[in-house]
């Protein structure tokens, strides 16, 4: 994992800290925090994030700043959205997506 990666996975984990169901996992060549099993979001090497959106979220995901799609080689995934590292400095902004990312995620079945 990228410097830029292994810092937003420590503030991530200091804002998850106080949730149960809380895990990590290693996906995405980096970390993936886990809620009941279920993926949140995933720092990347670049130091922006993936973070589950649903499907019926993608394009409200879309439309805040630094968000653009999730790609993997050609292939669009819908119900994920990347979001630039830059815009991710501000911790509110970073408790905003993750806030956004549990809004989804608990309406998933635990594993």
């Amino acid at each position: 994992m990228s410097l830029a990666s292994e810092e937003l996975s420590d503030r991530i984990r200091a804002l998850l800290a106080p949730l149960p169901g809380i895990g990590e996992q290693k996906m995405f060549g980096g970390r993936c925090f886990m809620l009941h099993g279920n993926m949140l979001v995933c720092p990347m090497k670049d130091g922006g994030l993936l973070v589950r959106v649903g499907k019926d979220g993608y394009e409200a995901g879309l439309e805040r700043p630094g968000a653009r799609p999730m790609t993997m080689g050609a292939r669009t995934m819908t119900g994920f959205v990347e979001v630039t590292g830059d815009v991710l400095e501000d911790e509110e902004t970073l408790l905003d997506w993750i806030a956004l990312a549990r809004c989804f995620v608990e309406t998933l079945p635990a594993k």
